[in-house]
């Protein structure tokens, strides 16, 4: 009996990860031009053109979060992952027509106080959020 609770339980649990990681496709979300040194994981990203995947792995989330409250993103340039982070996930599936938040393509604004830099966009009901620290030039 105790060999059909484990074998339960593995099921149950194999289920349970296929669900939290088969909402998040890996891809690419387009790609951003960065005017500004800025910090990625650690990483300092120089000025320039950058390609930015989805990874669809989500990292350990904070206490209260859902599992599937952030996604790791890759930044690529090159052909080459040069820096990884993460995104907040928000839904965007009840955003009225019209705000900033529906767009598909990758916009960047500087945050007020110049202390970050947001990459957000939209896909598939859900709106990724990317906060960077700016560098001092």
């Amino acid at each position: 009996m105790k060999t059909n609770g484990t074998i339960a339980f593995t099921l149950a649990a194999l289920l349970a990860a296929t669900v939290a990681f088969a909402h998040h496709a890996p891809g690419s979300l387009g790609t951003v031009r960065i005017t500004q040194p800025v910090m990625a994981g650690g990483t300092m990203l120089q000025p320039g053109t950058y390609e930015i995947r989805d990874t669809g792995e989500h990292p350990t989330p904070l206490p209260g979060q859902s599992a599937e409250a952030t996604t790791s993103v890759e930044f690529v340039k090159n052909g080459s992952v040069v820096a990884r982070d993460g995104a907040q996930l928000m839904d965007a599936s009840n955003q009225p027509a019209g705000t900033s938040g529906g767009s598909t393509r990758l916009r960047v604004d500087r945050l007020k106080g110049d202390e970050f830099l947001r990459i957000s966009t939209t896909r598939n009901g859900e709106r990724y959020l990317i906060y960077l620290p700016l560098m001092p030039h």
